[in-house]
């Protein structure tokens, strides 16, 4: 089967060579682009939000991890900056032994008395002089912690000033989803009013069709109207209809003329 699709992509490419020349790898490039263009057109927004939404989402364990980190590097720099307050304790400690060692020196040949022992001027002599290497390592000491807690107090800024750039990043980018997602909303809104649409075509038509029959009507009324005067018959139903009347009236109300009344003898 692999041999089958080697031979099979051999043959592609040389007939690609053979009709296209040297600029077969711009044409399988530009192809390239074209259906990778197209594939990502292809992929709805609404799932392209959800995975920018899940990427943001991918950045909490890194932040995570360094946030331990940095609280870490802040309890290693307390525990070195107490380290150095004590190893300077005992610094100034051994520095105010060795002052007083030095002055009682000054007072005599000795003997010298230290605690219920009596010690020589010689002796007190190679005890300041352990003393005083041992505090020379001790200062070095000193100074290299110092050095050490200058550098992780460089460190921890700079983590912090990163972890905070990090959180700061990812908030902005959430913000920026929310408002891909509102502008995403108002599209489809936009996009649903507008696919209710009326065919006005349809609605001019019925309009004039109505326009139409009443004009036809008006036409068929006054049509009938003229066919009365075109028979030539005189429209005295009217007439009758008004003597009637009047005779109604009359015998109701009488006609208005005074009757001579019988006169009594």
């Amino acid at each position: 089967m692999i041999k089958k699709l080697l031979v099979g992509v051999g043959a592609f490419l040389t007939l690609g060579l053979i009709v296209f020349g040297q600029d077969l790898w711009s044409y399988v490039r530009t192809a390239h682009r074209r259906v990778e263009s197209t594939v990502k057109d292809a992929v709805p927004l609404e799932f392209e939000i959800d995975r920018a939404r899940q990427m943001v989402d991918d950045l909490l364990p890194d932040i995570r991890r360094n946030m331990h980190l940095v609280a870490e590097q802040e309890v290693e720099l307390e525990q070195l900056e107490l380290a150095i307050a004590r190893q300077e304790e005992e610094l100034s400690k051994q520095r105010a032994e060795m002052v007083v060692l030095r002055n009682r020196l000054k007072e005599g040949a000795g003997p010298y008395r230290f605690a219920g022992r009596t010690y020589t001027a010689e002796e007190i002599k190679r005890d300041l002089a352990r003393r005083y290497e041992r505090y020379k390592a001790l200062e070095a000491t000193l100074d290299a912690k110092k050095q050490l807690r200058d550098a992780r107090r460089r460190q921890l800024e700079e983590s912090r000033r990163k972890l905070d750039a990090m959180i700061a990043a990812r908030r902005q980018l959430e913000v920026q989803i929310e408002q891909l997602e509102a502008r995403l909303k108002s599209l489809q809104a936009a996009q649903a009013a507008s696919e209710v649409q009326f065919d006005h075509s349809r609605l001019a038509r019925a309009k004039a069709l109505v326009a139409e029959l009443r004009k036809r009507l008006d036409v068929a009324e006054r049509v009938l109207a003229s066919e009365g005067k075109l028979s030539g018959e005189i429209p005295v139903e009217e007439d009758i209809r008004a003597e009637e009347v009047i005779e109604k009236i009359d015998a109701e109300f009488g006609t208005g003329e005074e009757k001579d009344e019988p006169v009594g003898i």
